[in-house]
Parts: structure tokens; sequence; C-alpha cells
């Protein structure tokens, strides 16, 4: 059976590991634990690629505990039963270290079933996901264990990877040499967002696909990477942090008044095709973020976003990067956002009382027997359209929910109406 050049190369002590320095560098909290061999109960969270399994791999070789690996995706409770039937046998005797992969695919039920033996410290449990554990994963395993993020590796990781990668596979080849050009080298590693086993494995690709040449050179070229690496795959999950996190960081950037990072992120959305999330959060900051600064904001965006949903990808790319560019250059203005907020907070938390009889309904017979309407004053029938009277709930008297921003369009109308109520 063909085993992945990933596999075959993959590191079996701390120092091949490229990245991650900031938990397995030179006294950091995670190399330490794997050093002094009391392997306690651990949460890897990453994007694909970064050495999760790797690492767990290379702790299962220093415990003296039977090593069992499952893969949440395909396993069931009959697979932990499995185990937990041998951890009273001989081959149990010192305990077991699990490696459950994507552990986020297993039920609560499931996660349950390994409590008790996590409890008593007969199975250590080493769990890997890609999504948010704290999402994902019951509260009580999260409790006894320890959550190490793995981060993205950057391109000279990768480099240094692939340059390991290339030393090791030319024993596969006895009798010829490998040589991959350093700019085919950068093009794996960028073309591999952060995913180091997508960088092996267009390298393994490039080298089974090349023949040598008249000197026993399999020669990789910048355009044999390119031929061997499918398109750049981004990070990017309907359903996980992913996408979450790119429209936070999409709304944030359009909020902090960048535009050029507030285009770089609609790309990332752009290219995921997630053209009804993209319109949601426009809309939604044309009156969280620009509100009353620019009032008209939300019915252009209003206009892009219909123009996107008729054209579709990739014309909807266009009306899209407009409305984007419009929000992220605006005035800003959260003042109507901060005002229901306000409103409803008081809802949840205070006696509103009743709403004033002059202001209840009037239109029907017998409204005025019962007071409703006798004094409500009609503001079109005075000066200026204003009349002062009461509006709020007598227990509110005295709330205020709007204050006007210090922009162009609420200081025109604030000072107009300073000018008619005094």
């Amino acid at each position: 059976m063909h085993k992945p050049l990933a596999d075959k190369i993959r590191p079996s002590e701390l120092e091949d590991v490229v990245g991650q320095e900031h938990i397995l560098g030179k006294n950091k909290i995670l190399n330490r634990i794997i050093e002094s061999g009391c392997i306690s109960n651990m949460i890897f969270y990453g994007p694909p690629g970064t050495g999760k399994t790797t690492v767990a791999n290379i702790i299962a070789r220093k415990t003296s505990k039977r090593f069992y690996r499952l893969n949440a995706t395909n396993s069931s409770l009959k697979d932990i039963q499995d185990i937990v039937d041998e951890l009273d046998t001989f081959m149990g005797r010192e305990g077991v270290l699990l490696y459950l992969d994507e552990i986020q695919n297993f039920n609560k039920k499931q996660q349950q079933s390994l409590l008790e033996f996590i409890e008593d410290g007969r199975i250590t449990l080493i769990a890997s996901t890609t999504e948010n554990p704290y999402h994902y994963i019951f509260k009580a395993i999260l409790s006894r264990s320890t959550i190490f993020e793995f981060k993205v590796l950057n391109d000279e990781n990768i480099i240094n990877a692939l340059k390991r990668a290339v030393e090791k596979s030319k024993s596969f080849y006895p009798g010829m040499q490998v040589d991959v050009d350093e700019d085919a080298l950068n093009y794996f590693a960028a073309s591999s967002n952060g995913d180091l086993r997508k960088a092996i494995n267009g390298l393994e690709v490039a080298l089974y696909s090349t023949n040598p040449n008249s000197d026993k050179v399999i020669h990789i070229t910048k355009t044999i990477a390119e031929e061997s690496t499918q398109s750049k795959i981004l990070n990017y999950d309907l359903m996980g942090d992913s996408h979450y996190d790119i429209l936070s960081a999409f709304q944030k950037s359009i909020r902090g008044s960048d535009a050029d990072a507030a285009i770089h992120y609609l790309a990332r959305l752009v290219k995921a095709g997630d053209l009804p999330s993209i319109c949601r959060r426009l809309l939604v900051i044309a009156c969280e973020d620009v509100g009353l600064a620019y009032p008209n904001a939300i019915t252009i965006v209003k206009s892009c976003v219909d123009a996107a949903n008729m054209l579709g990808f990739p014309e909807a790319r266009i009306p899209l990067a407009q409305a984007t560019i419009l929000l992220a250059t605006a005035p800003k203005s959260n003042t109507a956002y901060k005002a229901i907020d306000g409103a409803l907070f008081d809802l949840e938390k205070v006696n509103i009382g009743d709403i004033p009889n002059h202001l209840k309904d009037s239109h029907y017979a017998g409204a005025k027997e019962i007071g409703r309407g006798i004094e409500y004053k009609y503001p079109h029938d005075y000066k200026n359209n204003y009349v002062k009277q009461e509006y709020l709930p007598s227990n509110l008297r005295g709330s205020c929910y709007y204050l006007p921003g210090d922009n162009k369009n609420e200081k025109v109308a604030s000072d107009y109406w300073k000018n008619i109520k005094k």
C-alpha cells in the first residue's frame, strides 16, 4: 500500500517540528511537559497541517502507556469500549494514551463515555480539533484538559520543512539525485496557505510525475510545482471558526475605516462564494457602524446588495466591492445601535410602566370615556411642527437613549432641534 510522503518523513523528534515556537520552543510549556514524560490530558487546536498529529506521535513514543489512535470522523462508542476493555488487562496495566483526532465529530454522549476513565487517570487523552474547542468539546472534558493552540505556519517554516522533505526523499530514489529549485519551494509554500501537509503533497506529486533527466537527476522547477499543486484552498467553513473570524475581521476593518483591509477580507469571502453572509454583513454595517453619520449609506448598500444577488458570482464581486469601500470611507456613527440596545436593556431590567394615556389609540367609540388621547397635542398644529409634551412612560421619564454623534450630519440635526426646543 502506498504511504504518503508526509507520513514517510514525519518527524520523530521535537527539534524537527517546524513552527509552534510559542509552545514547542526551548523552555516553552508544551516542550517542558513532553521532555518531563509526565503527560496530562491535552487538546491540540489549530488549522490542518500545523503539526498536531506529529506532536501527538512524539508524545506517544515518550510514554510507557499503551497508545491508541482514533479518528472521531469514523469511530464509534464500540471503538471506545474496545479500548476500555483492555484497561484491566496486562496490556493496559500502565494505562492508556488515547489520541483522538477531530474530536469535534464526537457527540456529547461519545465524549462523556471517556470521562470516568480520564477522571481516574486510566486514560490520558490527547485530542485534536480544527474547530474552537470551547464551542465543540464537552465542558467536563475541557475542565480536565490543557488547551494548546497550533498556529498557521509561515512560508519560512514550510520552506524549511520542504528542504528536509527533499533530503529525506532522496533515499526513496536510489542511484538518482533530487534537485528542487528555490522558486519551486517558494511556490509550494505560498500555495499551501500555511498547511504543511498540502505543501508536501504538492512536492510528492511533482517527484512522482517527473522523470529523471540523462544525468539521473529529478529536477523540479517552478513550472512543475505549479502543475503539481491544486489551486490555493482557503481555510473557510460555513459552520466553523474561520467563517466567523473572517466576517468579524471584515466588519472591524470597515468600522476602522481601513478600505484596503476590508477589501482583503471581502476577497476571502468572495473566494469562498459566501454571497449571503457578505450581503447580510454589509447591510448590518451600514446601520450599525455608519448609521446616522451618512443615512443614505443603507440605501446605496441595499442597491449594491440587490445588484450582487441578481448578478451572482463572479460579477457580484464588483457591487460588493463598491459597497465595502463606500462603508469603509464613510463617516462613522453607532448612535442608532447604542440607542436601541439601551432601550432593549431597559425593557429587560426596568419597570417601564404604562404608555401615557394621551398617546394611546383613540380611534374607536368610547376611547374618550376611558381617557384615551384626550390631552394629546398634534405637533403639526404648532410652530415648527413641534410642541413640548411627554412621550415616554412616566417610569422612564428623563431617560436618554439617543446621544447625537460627533459628525456633520448628526450635529446639524442636533443643533436644529436644540434651536426649536429651547
